[in-house]
């Protein structure tokens, strides 16, 4: 075993978090936390998580389910092409018999990536395989002064490679949940712990004092703005709403009625109440702003065909995206 190894075990088992997926050895509840951790702080996948379970104790549970039934649960994660992946994954684990136990074939499930199939292949299997991501980044370009922008093609081979010239075939998967707790809370982003950190004698950015320009971040694309008015009709007790179709953010979620961009006008077919208006919701990579009208009619207006009208009280059976759900809250 490596210095840098044995050091991280040992503030591994003082300081390592106790998380209810590191209790099994289960595949399924392992991975089914890898993919809601995913985007997503462990204080709010851990709930998440715990309702996956309970709702759809095995894959099979969770492979009979209806999409709509997955988005439903997911709602308010975020990132919704992950809850479809999940899903689709589930079935594919279904086909197969059982849940795949070499990298190759965890690899293979749908929403998973390098990174995810060595923390389950380490997790679940013992595959000696390092895990790379955001912490790792972080904690090997700080200890060892390596300013490769992360993001590059360069950056994974390099920092992969020296991940795994670390990691103890013996215990992978205690390596690799060491180096993202190691990550998560003494080498963090913003001030980390270094008066007591294990490796402070070694840090060469600490050293040389650039922990707070390490690692190397490379340009991430430009942010897109979006207007989106939103109209919520309200007709004897019904509403109309529609699914979004794929190719876009949210695909097989829920709205109400939507008109992209500068509206033209507002429909004139009954009250039109504004509920919120200039509310401002970021994504990765765009910057919505969002207006909710009330618009209360005796009589139907004619929407497009793929808007269906639903009774109000069934609007919480639709998954809808956390911007509509906090719209929505108004109405």
């Amino acid at each position: 075993m490596t210095p840098f190894a044995e050091k991280l075990l040992t503030w591994y088992a003082a300081s390592g978090r106790d998380l209810p997926w590191r209790r099994t050895r289960d595949p399924y509840r392992i991975w089914l936390s890898e993919i809601i951790l995913q985007q997503t702080r462990i204080a709010q996948g851990t709930a998440y998580w715990e309702r996956f379970v309970e709702r759809f104790p095995t894959v099979g549970d969770l492979a009979a389910a209806s999409e709509d039934e997955v988005l439903l649960l997911w709602q308010g994660l975020g990132y919704y092409s992950r809850a479809r992946n999940l899903h689709a994954a589930a079935r594919q684990i279904v086909s197969l018999g059982a849940f795949p136990s070499t990298l190759e074939g965890i690899r293979a499930l749908k929403g998973v990536g390098d990174y995810t199939a060595a923390a389950i292949g380490s997790f679940a299997f013992d595959i000696p395989a390092a895990v790379v991501d955001g912490n790792v980044y972080r904690v090997l370009s700080r200890i060892y002064g390596i300013d490769t922008p992360v993001g590059t093609t360069a950056a994974k081979k390099r920092f992969t490679a020296l991940a795994q010239s670390l990691l103890p075939p013996e215990r992978p998967g205690d390596f690799n949940q060491a180096m993202m707790d190691f990550g998560a809370t003494a080498c963090t982003p913003q001030n980390p712990d270094c008066p007591h950190c294990p490796f402070a004698g070694e840090c060469v950015a600490l050293r040389a004092g650039r922990v707070t320009s390490l690692p190397v971040k490379k340009a991430g694309p430009a942010i897109r703005e979006r207007r989106f008015t939103y109209i919520y009709f309200r007709c004897e007790g019904m509403t109309a709403i529609h699914r979004r179709g794929a190719g876009d953010i949210w695909q097989g979620l829920w709205e109400p009625y939507l008109i992209e961009g500068a509206p033209n006008r507002l429909p004139n077919d009954g009250k039109i109440t504004p509920i919120r208006t200039g509310v401002r919701h970021q994504l990765t990579h765009q910057t919505l702003y969002a207006d909710l009208y009330l618009c209360e009619t005796a009589v139907r207006p004619d929407l497009p065909p793929e808007y269906i009208w639903i009774p109000e009280s069934a609007l919480s059976d639709y998954a809808l995206p956390r911007l509509i759900h906090n719209l929505l809250e108004q109405a």
